[in-house]
């Protein structure tokens, strides 16, 4: 029990949880540009839907074995859910992987990498509303609210430049991107839910092979395949496979001893990452200039407005 204790008072810790969500927003932020080349790797179309699943299948379900394996080594025994448990991974793999991801993939295909980065970004405000006004964890504060749109302020000005002269609406492309946001805000809390008296690595590995399952017998049953299968290709899958274990499994835990507030703002740093991250990928020397300064500059300062906390007299 002291063990326990000591983990839950260092994983409160703001300092401890601002670190590890970084580290997760850093994972999560490769992933932007990482799907696309999964996508050019393997020359799957952007319409080609059945063979997108595939793709997410595959990479949700060994992202799951990666999990549990991690899991299992760390607990030094094997993960194996309990009868009570197979209810909470079902509805968190419903939410997080099957639902979350079938729109994230499809919209991703149909639309810009940019728009993709800010519509995501909202999550941060569903986890929030719904975790304050649907399941009653926590308070909506006037501190919250402003310390979202600070944040969110931030993400438009990283993107600003490329989104000039788009700024169309498309169903099948923004739509289903703003769809895989609330399911996200909705799995962000479920697991805070599920996860007392769990541990948050068990309920995430099972709910992404359990998820991962799933999308490929939507894409097998509607004939989706993968081709080119050559090294770089399933390099870039067992990748975003390793990113998905690692950092939904660090923001599980985080979710588990925090608020989903405190943890979820964390969520804008995601897109900034991933502006970094693709400048230095793919060498594009002008991704982080004034403006990607001034966004991070606002996304920390969102942040650090979610996080403060109030003086006692």
């Amino acid at each position: 029990m002291e063990n326990k204790t000591g983990k839950e008072k260092l994983l409160s810790k703001t300092w401890a949880a601002a670190l590890l969500a970084l580290i997760c927003s850093a994972l999560w932020g490769s992933a932007f540009s990482g799907v696309k080349v999964g996508y050019e790797k393997f020359g799957i179309q952007a319409s080609a839907w059945q063979d997108q699943m595939v793709f997410a299948g595959i990479r949700f379900f060994i992202a799951g074995i990666m999990a549990l394996i991690a899991g299992s080594i760390g607990e030094k025994k094997l993960l194996v859910p309990h009868k009570k448990s197979l209810y909470k991974i079902m509805i968190i793999s419903l939410f997080q992987t099957v639902l979350q991801y079938f729109f994230y993939y499809i919209g991703l295909a149909h639309t810009t990498g940019v728009k993709a980065a800010i519509i995501v970004a909202a999550n941060v405000f569903t986890s929030i509303l719904i975790s304050s006004l649907i399941f009653r964890l926590e308070k909506l504060t006037v501190k919250k609210i402003i310390g979202c749109i600070i944040g969110f302020a931030g993400i438009i000005v990283i993107n600003a430049g490329g989104l000039k002269g788009n700024m169309s609406f498309s169903i099948s492309g923004d739509g289903f991107i703003f769809l895989s946001t609330i399911a996200n805000g909705f799995s962000s809390v479920l697991m805070k839910k599920y996860s007392v008296g769990e541990n948050p690595v068990m309920l995430s590995g099972w709910q992404f092979c359990i998820g991962g399952l799933i999308l490929w017998l939507i894409s097998a049953v509607s004939g989706g395949k993968l081709g080119n299968i050559t090294v770089s290709s399933v390099s870039i899958l067992l990748y975003l496979a390793f990113v998905s274990a690692a950092a939904y499994s660090l923001w599980s835990i985080l979710l588990k001893y925090n608020p989903v507030s405190k943890i979820a703002v964390f969520g804008f740093m995601n897109p900034v990452c991933g502006v970094i991250i693709s400048g230095i990928v793919l060498k594009e020397s002008d991704s982080f200039g004034i403006n990607g300064l001034i966004a991070l500059i606002l996304v920390c300062t969102g942040i650090y407005v979610v996080n403060k906390n109030k003086k006692r007299k």
